[in-house]
């Protein structure tokens, strides 16, 4: 609230939103990093980071421009550990070129690493990534949040038969060491502009990325801040767990209102980008394949008392 130039305190979105005064403009910044990617996949994981960023300055509304870096490894002596920070730099060089985001600055921390039964552990590789963006125009900002009871949810991106690497699999089903999840820069490329795109044209009430948790996290996270709920359908030809967990890459759930509906499915499929058509947003209970989930309410109690339920139980 420094200088009242937050614009995303009562907007919550991907990205903070920072006015600019006395301009139509206003700067998205974001961090971002999944440790658990890179520690799969260094190079992967850290493309990974450098366009998750990217998307939630995209879904906030803004157009990325540059990033800078926190670089965190353990003993650059250790051969493993020189050779992730070595593949780090490579996917961070790959992903910021395709992006036209320059790395500005940044720095690096080695040597970040603990003792466990006299043995030395390093800490996950965890290139950290602030990605800036440019919001042209004021009246583009996105916020996360659904808007309205009876708004379309839509997906865009594909969904993909994947858990791996997922919080789902690593924290739900007890998997600590799996593959990095499905990626592709070109497709994440398409996917961003797309959706940029769509906004700029007035055709998105709100936008939110798939990424830590999965689809139904993303659903509920959209579905909170205005205590909404939602209905959808799963895709048959995908395993459940999958679809609603899984943490393939490139995918963004947005609404549209229905008097938007038909412009914006003729605009999306002239992107040529893949698009599903989720369900809708209502009134605040959770249904999947007709099948009730509970109330927005109840979860929002769980979800905002998560850490110091934690903490409390030691």
């Amino acid at each position: 609230m420094v200088r009242t130039v937050n614009m995303s305190t009562n907007r919550p979105s991907d990205a903070g939103v920072v006015n600019i005064k006395g301009t139509n403009k206003a700067l998205a910044v974001c961090t971002d990093c999944n440790s658990r990617y890179v520690k799969a996949d260094p190079e992967t994981g850290t493309m990974i980071a450098v366009a998750e960023s990217a998307r939630n300055v995209v879904c906030s509304g803004a157009e990325p421009c540059a990033i800078t870096n926190c670089l965190n490894f353990g003993n650059p002596y250790n051969p493993e550990v020189y050779w992730q920070f070595v593949h780090a730099i490579k996917g961070m060089s790959k992903a910021c070129e395709r992006f036209g985001t320059p790395v500005t600055g940044g720095n690096v921390s080695f040597y970040n690493q603990y003792e466990i039964k006299g043995r030395t552990e390093a800490v996950n590789p965890t290139p950290t990534i602030g990605m800036l963006g440019i919001l042209t125009d004021k009246a583009h900002q996105t916020t996360l949040a659904f808007q309205e009871k009876g708004d379309v949810i839509y997906l865009i991106g594909a969904s993909k038969e994947d858990i791996a690497s997922s919080e789902y699999l690593y924290s739900y089903h007890g998997v600590k060491a799996s593959p990095v999840p499905y990626f592709n820069l070109e497709e994440e490329f398409a996917t961003q502009q797309a959706v940029l795109r769509a906004i700029r044209e007035g055709l998105v009430n709100n936008a939110h990325d798939v990424s830590d948790g999965g689809l139904f996290i993303t659903l509920l996270e959209s579905a909170m801040p205005n205590s909404l709920g939602f209905d959808i359908t799963t895709d048959s030809e995908i395993r459940t767990d999958a679809f609603l967990f899984g943490e393939a890459q490139g995918r963004i759930v947005i609404s549209v209102s229905p008097e938007s509906e038909v412009n914006f499915v003729d605009f999306m499929r002239a992107q040529k980008v893949p698009l599903t058509l989720l369900g809708h947003v209502t009134k605040g209970e959770f249904r999947i394949d007709d099948e009730s989930f509970g109330f927005v309410n109840d979860y929002k109690t769980i979800y905002d008392n998560a850490l110091r339920k934690i903490i409390e139980n030691g």
